[in-house]
């Protein structure tokens, strides 16, 4: 990756057209480089694009950021040098917000069939720990665990422990984000923070007495690097972490009297601050983007437990590092890393609403053909053969099916004999345990089922 062209100094820019010609400095300003429609571009995409008629790229720049400084709301949160972090809001930053507010916050009709499911209890939990797995996994291959899916997902659902460090992170990332939803309504502390980033750590670090604490000083601080071997970032001194995350837990509980954030907005910055400050010694990534959960849970923004982030980030890198550099490059202005975050969460949803969609299809399909049978099944056994519809050579235990419905052993045990007894599932040992299979022709044995009615 290389790093962004950093912007030039608009002060500079502003000194030097005064010194050339103070009445064209006048004009240049009262271009309307900027306002509520900009698209809020970086320099770095600014400097490829055709400047307005008799204008360079520089006068274009400095117009915008004239206009910019204009729209600034200053943050009571700063780098390290002490100057605070800002952000603007343009129009596609207020149209992305109301977005996501309406649909993150599940005010929606009460006829929309996509959100009964995740309001209903009987589908609830399964779509919920869908989730949870899909963000684990990807927010951990965003940091270099390199398992596959299918073998993450095995070992989610079967509970099995993790056997190599790979698994280990993801397996670590599932429980941090299952205690995140059990705390939402916690408020914010240093001490919570540690907590997390030791569950999402532990067994996993070259220096474990590292997990759960900030690093100290006189420890040598973890910058980031590209995978070259660039610096993109020198985080604060450990020596201020005590002060800089005392102060970020009272911004992120709305206790420092800050002025109006967007409640969004607030758990995108601390997403950003974690980022930036770089407390640990590793593992920074994946507790910012679980506490970015914890803050939009803890705002009542419901519907994020089952949205996934990390996937759009793991499949665009890049982009996600550019939101931190354009941020840090450009004054300290946050638009940039609320913009592409925002973008991410949209799309997120509009995944969550496209997965719910199609599972509504493909339920009613079954429901359809299962509503005539004489067996009468449960959505747990209605969920669990649509799986096996699907997947002939899927594997079912009782321990996955606890684990994917979040039932007792008894439950499991009940739906799995039930749907061998219709000739549905096949009964093998493996080890020590039971594992389930759909019967070789599971499709047929449903159809004879509905005729038989």
């Amino acid at each position: 990756m290389k790093r962004p062209a950093p912007p030039p100094d608009p002060d500079r820019l502003i000194q030097d057209a005064f010194r050339s010609d103070p009445t064209e400095l006048a004009k240049i300003l009262q271009i309307p480089g900027a306002g509520p429609a900009d698209p809020y571009l970086p320099w770095d995409k600014i400097r490829h694009k055709t400047p307005p008629e008799g204008l360079t790229h520089e006068e274009w720049w400095t117009g915008i950021k004239f206009t910019r400084r204009q729209m600034q709301r200053v943050l009571p949160l700063t780098d390290t040098h002490g100057k605070p972090f800002t952000f603007a809001l343009p129009d596609v930053v207020l149209a992305a917000l109301e977005q996501v507010s309406r649909d993150a916050s599940g005010r929606i009709s009460a006829e929309d069939q996509v959100t009964s499911q995740v309001t209903n209890q009987a589908t609830r939990d399964r779509y919920l720990i869908s989730s949870l797995i899909e963000e684990a996994i990807n927010s951990s291959q965003l940091e270099g665990a390199s398992t596959t899916r299918r073998v993450a997902k095995e070992m989610l659902r079967a509970g099995r422990a993790p056997r190599t460090r790979d698994e280990r992170m993801i397996f670590n990332n599932f429980q941090a984000m299952r205690m995140i939803g059990e705390l939402r309504d916690e408020p914010l502390t240093p001490q919570l923070i540690c907590e997390i980033h030791r569950i999402v750590t532990d067994g996993t670090l070259d220096n474990p007495a590292s997990a759960g604490r900030f690093q100290l000083p006189g420890e040598e601080r973890i910058g980031v690097f590209t995978d070259d071997g660039l610096l993109l970032h020198t985080p604060p001194p450990a020596a201020s972490l005590p002060e800089r995350s005392d102060r970020l837990c009272r911004f992120a509980n709305g206790r420092l009297g800050d002025g109006y954030v967007p409640p969004v907005l607030r758990a995108i910055t601390l997403h950003f601050m974690i980022g930036y400050d770089h407390p640990f010694e590793d593992g920074n990534g994946r507790t910012a983007r679980a506490l970015f959960y914890w803050s939009m849970l803890n705002q009542g923004y419901w519907l994020t437990e089952f949205v996934a982030v990390s996937p759009i980030l793991k499949n665009a890198p890049v982009k996600y590092a550019h939101g931190y550099l354009h941020t840090e490059d450009d004054e300290n202005d946050l638009t940039y890393f609320h913009l592409h975050q925002l973008d991410v969460l949209q799309r997120s949803i509009a995944r969550l609403h496209a997965y719910l969609e199609r599972k509504t299809r493909e339920m009613r399909d079954l429901q359809r053909r299962l509503s005539s049978a004489t067996a009468s099944f449960n959505h747990r056994q209605t969920a669990l053969l649509e799986a096996a519809l699907k997947n002939p050579d899927a594997g079912f235990t009782l321990r996955s099916h606890m684990s994917s419905h979040g039932i007792v052993y008894e439950t499991a045990r009940q739906d799995l004999l039930a749907l061998e007894d219709h000739g549905l599932l096949v009964k093998h040992r493996s080890g020590r345990a039971f594992v389930w299979t759909p019967a070789p022709d599971i499709d047929s044995r449903i159809h004879d089922l509905v005729e038989l009615q």
